[in-house]
């Protein structure tokens, strides 16, 4: 059944449904703000604040070009996707915006969440910018390029000789191109998550890869013996002549970590460090305070003052293990023993403050990324914010921007479908939020109102409809089932627009009004916010929060 069967459900118990149905909702304004007690005490001058991009950016990779850095994460079934930053410093950041922005280079139709856009990989050489990464179920592997980072980027390189997920591009000091990646074992796997990293030469050229020059380097991890699990986000680069791969091992979740190995030639094969992993946190004391959890999946750079750093991705836990933010970035540097590099000694925690890498640069007009921080869209440009996103792929916008709102198109989609809904979301970056929005009163059969969305089977619609020229609330919850109405109420003090709240706090969250007295009035309190983390709701993604809009 459709989530849109749910709504439908009201008017179906009132005795006369009006003709009128309007195709489109106003929305006026969206404000967020987080206020995670971690982050209540600023950093001190010379130091920053982990993780530098709070909330669902995973899969970081990094890339310098002169003085400039670039960061891009995983964007799944999000659109647009792959989303880029730029620093001078490492540690404050400007978005971009997107690199992967047209149905081109980004076809995700009915596309599931979690599916989608998998770990991208940055570099830069010799005045080009590559970016390669997979497309689940779609494309596979592919590599785009751009000589402005900003964009445009070009049209998809399609790599159908390498399968699995999780590509890095290696350009070595003789010229040579090589493509590292994830995929099945050679024959039937041994175990559950065995895999193995493969690695190609590409031909910058031809575009293509060498057929004949796939070539097994790590099966199953850093040890075949001890059953290790989805070796994956390979990433190699030569340092003072060794050829270093590392990889994330252990799956995304609390075992998660990094580990390392290496060679002189890539022809022969690669040594695992025998102090692996140089970044974990599952050794850690589960119930220990404010836990930043699943580190792992790093990439490493080097600064032009000569500091190595590492960018990861950990998650920021509740209840021991839940998390609704997302895998998030995080930064730590990077130290050498014996020529291997090490993220963090064993048995350290993560910290949330530390001393900023030795860089002078600093980057101008950077944006709250991390940290305690109000953000608020009046819809006054003539674009969308880059921190808006919307579900999967459509041929033509379901919005327009025109004089200080935005207009949603009441689409007869729900947001457990796998077509495109009138869905924009920003991403929950704290723990604990505050998201409103303002928006007029939709029209009978149609409903609006706004969201804190997981996926297609996780999700809460606070919204409002009209029956019988009554204004009518509801609270509609996808907990991996269909979705249905958990709470309807009929308030008798609605202004002319309406405003609706959200507040969360780790598996608590709340739904309010605002009447026309400009008081805050609670519709639902402490409503199970746990269905949204990625503990009860599985997959790859963080919660968006958001504005949508429906045909009933």
């Amino acid at each position: 059944m459709k989530a849109t069967q749910s709504i439908a459900l009201l008017f179906a118990s009132c005795l006369t449904i009006s003709n009128t149905n309007a195709t489109s909702v106003d929305f006026y304004q969206f404000t967020y703000e987080g206020k995670d007690a971690v982050f209540a005490q600023k950093p001190a001058q010379g130091q920053f604040q982990n993780p530098i991009i709070a909330g669902f950016y995973p899969d970081p990779s990094i890339t310098r070009a002169g003085d400039d850095y670039y960061l891009v994460t995983s964007s799944f079934s999000y659109s647009p996707g792959v989303p880029i930053f730029h620093s001078k410093d490492l540690v404050n950041w400007k978005s971009l915006g997107h690199v992967l922005v047209t149905p081109k280079q980004l076809p995700l139709y009915k596309q599931q969440t979690s599916r989608g856009i998998y770990a991208p990989t940055i570099r830069y050489h010799d005045g080009t910018f590559y970016l390669i990464t997979t497309l689940v179920d779609v494309r596979g592997n592919f590599i785009v390029t751009a000589k402005n980072p900003a964009g445009p980027w070009s049209d998809p390189i399609l790599l159908p000789e390498v399968g699995g997920i999780d590509p890095d591009i290696f350009f070595d000091d003789d010229g040579r191109v090589y493509i590292a990646h994830n995929d099945a074992p050679v024959g039937e796997p041994l175990y559950e998550g065995h895999r193995a990293i493969w690695l190609w030469e590409f031909d910058p050229k031809a575009k293509k890869v060498i057929k004949e020059s796939r070539r097994l380097i790590v099966n199953g991890g850093t040890d075949l013996a001890k059953k290790p699990v989805w070796i994956e986000a390979p990433h190699i680069y030569k340092i003072n002549g060794w050829y270093y791969l590392l990889c994330a091992e252990g799956g995304t979740g609390y075992e998660h970590s990094q580990v390392a190995l290496r060679t002189k030639d890539l022809t022969k094969p690669f040594e695992p460090y025998t102090g692996n992993p140089i970044l974990t946190q599952r050794d850690l004391d589960i119930n220990r305070p404010n836990p930043i959890t699943t580190a792992g999946h790093a990439d490493l750079i080097q600064t032009k003052e000569g500091e190595w750093w590492a960018v990861f991705l950990a998650t920021r836990a509740y209840d021991k293990t839940a998390y609704n933010t997302g895998r998030e970035t995080f930064l730590l540097p990077v130290s050498w023993k014996n020529e291997w590099p090490i993220i963090l000694e064993q048995g350290k925690e993560i910290p949330y403050q530390l001393n900023s890498p030795k860089i002078s640069a600093i980057t101008k007009n950077a944006e709250p990324t991390t940290g305690n921080f109000i953000w608020q869209d009046n819809f006054s440009g003539k674009a969308l914010q880059h921190q808006w996103v919307s579900l999967r792929t459509a041929d033509s916008p379901f919005y327009t921007l025109k004089n200080n709102r935005i207009q949603l198109q009441a689409l007869n989609v729900g947001l457990d479908e796998l077509e495109q809904p009138a869905f924009l979301g920003r991403r929950q970056q704290h723990t604990r939020f505050s998201a409103s929005t303002q928006l007029d009163i939709p029209a009978e059969k149609t409903s609006a109102g706004i969201v804190a969305l997981q996926s297609e089977t996780a999700h809460y619609y606070f919204g409002a409809t009209t029956i019988n020229g009554k204004t009518q609330l509801f609270i509609e919850q996808a907990n991996k089932g269909v979705p249905k109405i958990i709470h309807t109420a009929s308030p008798a003090d609605i202004g002319k627009r309406l405003t609706f709240v959200i507040e969360g706090n780790s598996g608590k969250i709340s739904f309010y009004y605002v009447n026309k007295d400009s008081n805050k009035k609670a519709v639902l309190e402490n409503a199970d916010a746990k269905i949204l983390s990625t503990e009860v709701a599985g997959g790859f993604v963080g919660t968006l929060l958001g504005i949508h809009a429906r045909a009933e």
